[in-house]
């Protein structure tokens, strides 16, 4: 059975299930207000860090490339779970990665690498500051896939705001 299919005998798909897991762990308002803003951030952070990392000069591969591998792999996920789900999602990487390659162009690798590390610090702080508020530990201490399923909690949230089925 296709992940995009919904369970014959439960009528939720598996993304479904994975949402109302993660929710379950973020119902304080003010976790769920800091999860808005700071699993965007980590998320960009991860990309910019992955398209920190040096290729060969002349080679096949360009700065970025490992970004983009990363990215493919975790939209494939996100296409899996839901066709809109992860088209939107799409849409993020593809944002996310053109500010990274704004930055590098306009202030180079290195500024790159230090703003990615400082997000990924201070949003991780704010993770955890909203979770001391929650009373619960984070959800990919249980299962690291939570690790992709907050940008798409996040994203679905948004969607949900516009209107829009998923």
């Amino acid at each position: 059975m296709a992940a995009t299919h919904e369970d014959a005998t439960t009528g939720t798909r598996p993304i479904d299930r994975w949402f109302d897991s993660y929710s379950g762990d973020h119902r304080n308002a003010l976790n769920v207000r800091l999860h808005t803003i700071a699993v965007p951030a980590i998320l960009w952070s991860v990309i910019a860090l992955l398209w920190c990392i040096p290729v060969p000069p002349g080679g096949w591969f360009r700065p970025g490339i490992f970004a983009a591998l990363g990215m493919v792999a975790a939209g494939s996920f996100y296409l899996r779970q839901s066709r809109v789900l992860g088209l939107s999602m799409l849409a993020v990487f593809v944002a996310m990665g053109a500010s990274c390659w704004w930055i590098v162009e306009t202030f180079g690798t290195r500024t790159l690498l230090w703003t990615a590390i400082a997000v990924f610090v201070i949003a991780w702080i704010a993770q955890f500051i909203g979770h001391k508020y929650e009373g619960r530990k984070p959800s990919f201490l249980t299962d690291l896939t939570y690790l992709l399923i907050g940008p798409a909690w996040v994203v679905a949230k948004v969607l949900r705001k516009m209107g829009i089925v998923w």
